[in-house]
């Protein structure tokens, strides 16, 4: 992998957003095995209509022939200024955002992030990272947010990831938003494991990411039947990102971002 061939920026073309939608499909339907409708079966493309009103931050791997395409990482960004008449956000399909919507703070929604496989190296996700950090910079977005997946594993259920989460992780109430019924998941009562920073292991490694940054939760999960996982929502003020991210939202560097897997 040649870093040097490699650049993240935003999509300018009708056919980088086409390369970003397949690239999705292979990893979220192929890879990871979620559900696909017909017509995403047919087109190959995970696509839909929130598409349009979104910017998508790409990585983009010059150095792979075109015609494999050289898009290899996604991030779909929403803030709140393109929003407009019937638009929404994704995530308001899943969650009661109105603690957001009220709060009078600039917003920027991050979702579908996803990286193809060869490319899941701590180099490449720093980039991504860092070209999230300059877009909030550049629209001085004060508080991130969006759903992140939870899915059964060998460490720990999603029952006891939600729990924990719930336990030493849940956003105040003026900054929490609610899963919404009927898909609705209930943490377990009683909560699962210590609330420790040993806990984070058994948690999926971009919840962990985000957890890492200073994220918050929101209330209950939403159980996603074609990707077979639950939802959580992601909230993340940018004045509560802990020291080493904060430096990203003021000038470029290095920053030291844990082992995502980066599928979303």
């Amino acid at each position: 992998m040649d870093l040097q061939r490699i650049e993240v920026r935003l999509a300018r073309t009708p056919d980088e957003l086409a390369q970003a939608q397949r690239l999705r499909y292979e990893v979220f339907f192929e890879e990871c095995g979620a559900h696909a409708d017909p017509g995403r079966r047919e087109s190959r493309l995970d696509a839909d209509d929130h598409d349009a009103v979104m910017d998508h931050l790409l990585v983009i791997d010059h150095a792979r022939a075109r015609a494999m395409g050289q898009v290899v990482g996604n991030y779909r960004l929403l803030p709140g200024d393109h929003l407009a008449g019937g638009d929404d956000f994704y995530s308001g399909g899943e969650f009661d955002l109105a603690p957001l919507l009220s709060s009078g703070l600039r917003l920027l929604e991050l979702g579908r992030s996803c990286v193809m496989r060869e490319y899941r190296a701590l180099p490449v996700l720093q980039m991504l990272w860092r070209g999230i950090a300059e877009y909030g910079a550049e629209r001085r977005i004060e508080l991130m947010f969006g759903c992140a997946s939870l899915r059964e594993g060998p460490r720990s259920s999603i029952a006891a990831q939600l729990a924990l989460l719930h336990q030493a992780h849940l956003a105040p109430p003026q900054l929490r938003p609610s899963a919404l019924a009927p898909h609705r998941v209930e943490p377990e009562v009683p909560p699962v494991g210590t609330g420790d920073r040993r806990d984070l292991r058994t948690l999926e490694p971009l919840v962990r990411g985000y957890l890492s940054a200073g994220a918050w939760i929101g209330d209950g999960g939403w159980r996603d039947e074609a990707f077979d996982c639950v939802d959580v929502c992601i909230v993340m003020p940018t004045s509560k990102l802990t020291p080493r991210y904060r430096r990203q939202f003021r000038q470029p560097g290095a920053v030291a971002i844990a082992e995502l897997e980066c599928m979303a």
